[in-house]
């Protein structure tokens, strides 16, 4: 078992730790505005579209997906190996979301299927990794080091 001062840990997950803080933050946020019809009315047809006609299987899955995420973030910033499993949550909670969003029918430009669909998945999923990778680092306390 190794010492924790022998495995100091990099800035660059403090870094990358505090903007997946914010990313999953801001998607609780858009969690919340999406329940206002007033700010829901402010949003573009294809976006409003699939908040409108999103059955609660699929809010379930946003929720999970956006509060599992910040969640998790929290816990990998608190270095503790259970922020794996919640990431895994997390990523599934996206990944139904997903499956809605695709299957809705609309034709998504460039640019909203980026943003929309590919971008969350990619980062849920990079965060998975990440936080795996952070504890081959020896930066997160494995179970042994708790």
């Amino acid at each position: 078992m190794e010492d924790e001062s022998n495995n100091p840990v990099h800035w660059s997950f403090w870094v990358i730790g505090a903007i997946a803080l914010i990313w999953n933050i801001m998607g609780a946020i858009n969690f919340f505005m999406q329940m206002n019809p007033d700010i829901l009315a402010a949003y573009r047809d294809s976006e409003r579209a699939i908040v409108e006609g999103r059955p609660l299987w699929a809010t379930v899955g946003f929720a999970v997906g956006v509060f599992g995420g910040s969640a998790g973030i929290l816990l990998l910033l608190l270095r503790k190996l259970v922020a794996f499993y919640v990431l895994i949550v997390s990523l599934i909670g996206v990944l139904v979301t997903m499956v809605h969003t695709l299957g809705i029918g609309i034709d998504f430009g460039l640019g909203e299927m980026l943003g929309i669909v590919l971008m969350p998945v990619v980062v849920a999923a990079f965060l998975v990794w990440y936080s795996k990778w952070a504890e081959w680092k020896g930066w997160v306390r494995s179970r042994r080091q708790s």
